[in-house]
């Protein structure tokens, strides 16, 4: 064995010993606490900030949907056009407490500031499956609370379109059965499942619905004015 050799070990075996007491010591220990209670306040401001921009959007979009339902039932004079606004979808389920606007698109940032419309299936209301997504700990947080029977309602251009439960299941993140085009109206509510798995959820939950009523908030509005 050459003497580098032996000196390389000898090196290395005194480094590990020295990591090792710097490791038990009360020094490190010391030093580590700030450390950890400053990166744990930094997630928490994060966390705080992603929180307090959704409920800032979704309180802007809720406003925006309000004044175009306005738009809709206020009588115009004769010869003035009636506003008809960007067409905004709201989403409300009542046993679970959840009301929210839905916004387009399932990107994160989307999804970030409501439930999300998947953009290759028809809008709520509309012939065919129409697919929403949401995060798991914010908006879509009590679906798995859902069971047959159970009432969800969309509203979206002057109408009110209820859906009731048929079913839910769980399935793998890659099961794009899920979305498949069907002729029927039908509602699919989407999130990632266990609910309060930490980390990265393996599966998704998937609730099913089918309409079972449909209301023109406008016809009913230009009957009250005659």
């Amino acid at each position: 064995m050459t003497p580098d050799l032996d000196k390389l070990r000898s090196w290395l075996r005194g480094s590990a010993l020295r990591l090792r007491s710097l490791l038990h010591s009360r020094e490190w220990r010391q030093s580590l606490s700030p450390v950890l209670l400053i990166l744990g306040a930094l997630l928490l401001g994060y966390v705080g900030a992603q929180y307090g921009q959704m409920f800032f959007e979704q309180r802007q979009l809720a406003h925006e949907w309000e004044r175009q339902q306005h738009a809709r039932t206020t009588v115009s004079p004769p010869g003035v056009a009636k506003a008809e606004g960007d067409g905004l979808t709201r989403l409300s389920v009542p046993k679970i407490d959840l009301d929210s606007v839905i916004v387009e698109g399932t990107t994160h940032k989307s999804l970030l500031l409501g439930p999300g419309h998947m953009t290759d299936t028809p809008a709520p209301g509309d012939q065919g499956n129409s697919v929403v997504t949401g995060h798991r700990d914010t908006f879509f947080r009590h679906i798995h609370e859902l069971e047959k029977g159970d009432t969800v309602l969309v509203q979206r251009d002057g109408k009110t379109f209820t859906y009731e439960v048929t079913g839910k299941k769980v399935v793998g993140p890659d099961d794009l059965s899920v979305i498949r085009p069907v002729k029927d109206q039908q509602l699919t509510l989407i999130t990632c499942y266990p609910t309060y798995y930490i980390g990265p959820a393996p599966k998704r939950l998937v609730v099913f619905s089918k309409l079972i009523g449909e209301k023109d908030q406008n016809a009913q509005a230009s009957a009250a004015s005659r």
